[in-house]
């Protein structure tokens, strides 16, 4: 398979051009990243753009006209050009086509860029608006990671805020898959401690709001851990394959949500995503630190 290496003492990174997405994680030859399987999930990683989630039966409103969009958009299979690239760093580019505007109407560039420092990879997401109307969009990350990152069994790991938090549940209708009224709180043990089992995700993901904007997946068995740091994104979600033991969770930093499940949003007005103005640039950063 085509990718992108870039490595510094710490880490050494494997990211594929389609989608713009990591394909390894390696510190000290260890692999981190989930590989992969048809039998669970077969993606490693995604980005979410320019929606995040699911859209009112498969469509969006700007204005007077609807438009077809995908989960999580249209980045997934796409084939973002390297624009950029070092030894520790790369950025990916993705501009408008004739075929994204079919479903997008909007004059944009998306970059994605990815750079070490020590044993952090920054993620860095930019948005331009290269077109003369205002912009309407969403962004997230959705990489997967190995549990157990070493020996040992599921359930010995956890999600560890970095900060005491009171985080309330962004629910979904389990029919539609999209957004429903209800936030109720959701407690953590010692309002930080989320631990993992398998029937966590029977009714897909855990979306929380209210968090500390950082979390650590972490075993008191291992030494080994993946903190996400996602100060600009006010939703993270956890998921795995629902109804199944899959041996992996992917933590997911959102900066939107999906479309409610009882009417067509018009993306013009709709809560949670970014209106950017013309000719401007919009900025996200995502940090993994891999220990």
């Amino acid at each position: 398979m085509e990718s992108i290496l870039i490595r510094n003492p710490s880490l050494t990174v494997r990211l594929n051009p389609v989608g713009a997405v990591f394909s390894s994680i390696q510190k000290d030859g260890h692999e981190y990243l989930w590989q992969g399987d048809e039998a669970f999930w077969p993606r490693k990683d995604a980005n979410l753009f320019p929606c995040v989630g699911r859209s009112f039966a498969g469509r969006y409103r700007l204005g007077i006209r609807e438009y077809p969009m995908s989960i999580h958009g249209f980045c997934q299979d796409a084939r973002f050009m390297v624009t950029q690239q070092e030894e520790a760093r790369v950025v990916f580019t993705l501009t408008d086509s004739p075929e994204t505007r079919e479903i997008y109407p909007f004059a944009f560039g998306y970059q994605v860029e990815y750079r070490l420092e020590g044993n952090r990879i920054h993620k860095i997401c930019r948005v331009e608006n290269r077109g003369k109307e205002t912009m309407h969009f969403g962004l997230g990350s959705h990489p997967g990671f190995r549990v157990p990152l070493d020996g040992g069994e599921f359930t010995d790991w956890a999600f560890v805020f970095s900060a005491p938090c009171h985080p309330r549940r962004v629910c979904f209708n389990h029919n539609s898959w999209l957004l429903a009224p209800e936030r109720p709180e959701y407690p953590l043990e010692e309002d930080r401690r989320l631990p993992l089992r398998h029937d966590l995700f029977d009714y897909d993901a855990v979306v929380l709001e209210n968090t500390s904007g950082a979390v650590t997946l972490q075993s008191e068995k291992s030494g080994r851990c993946v903190r996400v740091e996602y100060p600009q994104m006010p939703y993270v979600g956890f998921w795995h394959t629902p109804q199944s033991d899959a041996p992996f969770v992917c933590v997911e930093p959102w900066l939107s949500l999906p479309a409610p499940d009882d009417h067509m949003p018009d993306w013009e007005t709709l809560e949670g995503l970014v209106h950017l103005p013309a000719g401007e640039v919009y900025e996200n950063t995502v940090t993994i630190v891999i220990t």
